[in-house]
């Protein structure tokens, strides 16, 4: 399998970091995943891309991404330290409906999930809202704001998707770092409310 691996495996790149938290990186195929997690990754990211094949095309939905010719077939991984002491482990999701049998093992142990959106195919993203809802696993949506595509607001995002009310959207840049790492701390401090809301409850 055609395979970019990193410089480091995961246990040889962990420093004297305090925490390691699990993200996945979630959406619909060509959303921008895979770019996402290579912007912001400070590791060589691994990646499982495949070139698209005739074989695929009668069950690879490519409306609206005629160019892309690659796609991932196991997963991304990355790595970013947020600050000191708190790093996150990025495992990017295939795309496609035959490769979903895999989430469930990429979504042990994870805090929460970046759910990427575009607006030019928004539906594409559907199937990943309602599995981390259903599993109550905290997410939020972020917008992959293409250039030809038109610019909604998160409140419209998020009426379009029917969230639970208090789930983050964000409108981001897939291929710029600093956006990507906005996303991502956004969705740690919406996980750790969460996960704070969830103690308090059990102790009430």
């Amino acid at each position: 399998m055609g395979s970019e691996r990193s410089d480091a495996t995961p246990d040889e790149t962990v420093d004297d970091t305090a925490l390691a938290l699990k993200i996945l990186v979630a959406g619909g195929f060509g959303v921008g995943k895979t770019t996402l997690v290579g912007a912001v990754s400070e590791i060589r990211p691994l990646r499982t891309e495949e070139l698209l094949s005739e074989a695929g095309q009668s069950v690879d939905d490519t409306d609206g991404v005629d160019r892309k010719v690659t796609t991932t077939v196991a997963m991304d991984f990355g790595r970013i330290t947020i600050r000191s002491g708190l790093s996150l482990y990025l495992f990017g999701t295939p795309g496609q409906d035959r490769f979903w049998f895999l989430w469930d093992e990429l979504s042990q142990g994870a805090l929460g999930a970046v759910v990427l959106a575009d607006t030019r195919r928004l539906e594409d993203c559907f199937p990943a809202v309602d599995y981390f809802e259903h599993r109550d696993i905290p997410f939020v949506v972020a917008v992959n704001c293409f250039a030809n595509a038109r610019t909604y607001g998160a409140h419209e995002v998020s009426r379009a998707l029917d969230l639970d009310r208090g789930t983050p959207v964000v409108l981001c840049d897939a291929r710029d770092r600093d956006s990507g790492k906005e996303v991502l701390i956004r969705l740690v401090e919406y996980a750790g409310r969460r996960h704070t809301a969830r103690l308090l409850d059990s102790v009430g």
